[in-house]
């Protein structure tokens, strides 16, 4: 069921990230809205190597004031069957830029990001979402464990896959789809998941230059960290899509699950995954003329709005409260 503004209880979450700049707005994004409650972040393999990510989670939360209360849980250092390569060379050596490595200090929690998931939508059926801004495999391993989990979870949310335009790390794929198929095409298969595909990001999620050199002038931590992970993806979005800005597909994923009204257009459509070797690795397969008259599970966010995400990520950036304009 859709939430809405009159909902008083916030939704609870768990996020599951490969944390680079983008995933870490998209943890501010989270911990900062009051319509969401974030149980624990879990790491898993992909934008850059594994303790980086699970340091810039950490930093991310400690810059959000909220590392003491939401734990980080290590996951899947590797997919699940394939070799990938990192994408720092979209954000930078370390994943925050190329100039920024946090050490926190913050110890991680001892249970492993499987075993959290599973355990915290067993304890509370129903009353909790996943949303995932990296590769699949955390969850794809609590399916195997558990072939029950759709029955567990309330929402399962996922930035991934190219529907509607070419992939960011092949024509034929997206990165977080392509690091680990295996993984997408399980959880596509099992779960009922609401998919954030990369030309949504591409259409809805670009925060221009005009807004960044605003944010120049917020005096916030939030703008001063914008500022500074920021250059080396707008550096690639010049070169890789002609893009006078930064593409914030993490953070929208967040945005469109906490927020019902920024979702223009949503279609529900069968999907898969191309989990082979070679040219279509990860590309994303989605049905949405019905031609293989498969089974419809997986809701596709096709239209988003996107001057309301912008306010919302400048709410989050100049004022520390993505809800500002809402």
């Amino acid at each position: 069921m859709e939430r809405t503004m009159s909902d008083d209880a916030p939704r609870r979450v768990v996020v599951d990230t490969d944390t680079a700049g983008d995933d870490a707005q998209a943890i501010l994004m989270a911990v900062l809205s009051d319509r969401l409650d974030v149980d624990g972040l879990t790491i898993v393999a992909g934008n850059v190597e594994f303790d980086y990510e699970v340091e810039n989670a950490k930093y991310a939360l400690d810059l959000a004031g909220a590392a003491g209360d939401v734990p980080v849980h290590e996951g899947a250092r590797s997919p699940l069957l394939k070799d990938h390569e990192h994408a720092d060379y979209v954000h930078g050596e370390g994943g925050l830029g190329g100039d920024l490595f946090p050490d926190t200090g913050i110890p991680s929690a001892d249970e492993h990001a499987v075993d959290y998931i599973l355990r915290t939508v067993r304890e509370d059926p129903g009353e909790v979402s996943l949303l995932c801004i990296g590769p699949l495999t955390n969850v794809a391993m609590a399916l195997q464990r558990e072939p029950d989990l759709n029955d567990y979870v309330d929402e399962v949310w996922a930035m991934g896959g190219a529907v509607h335009a070419p992939g960011n790390v092949t024509p034929a794929a997206e990165f977080n789809f392509w690091v680990d198929p295996d993984a997408a095409k399980l959880v596509l298969r099992e779960l009922d998941v609401t998919l954030v595909d990369w030309g949504l990001s591409l259409s809805a999620s670009v925060i221009d230059g005009e807004a960044f050199d605003r944010f120049a002038d917020a005096d916030t931590p939030y703008a001063d960290f914008v500022r500074t992970i920021s250059e080396p993806v707008r550096e690639f979005t010049r070169e890789e899509q002609g893009i006078d800005g930064a593409t914030q597909p993490d953070s929208l994923t967040v945005a469109l699950a906490m927020a019902p009204e920024l979702r223009e257009s949503v279609g529900t459509y069968h999907a898969d995954v191309d989990e082979r070797e070679g040219l279509t690795r990860g590309h994303s397969v989605v049905d949405t003329t019905g031609v293989t008259d498969r089974p419809a599970r997986t809701r596709v966010v096709e239209a988003a709005d996107a001057a309301l995400f912008e306010e919302m990520f400048a709410g989050m950036v100049e004022a520390g409260d993505p809800e500002r304009p809402l």
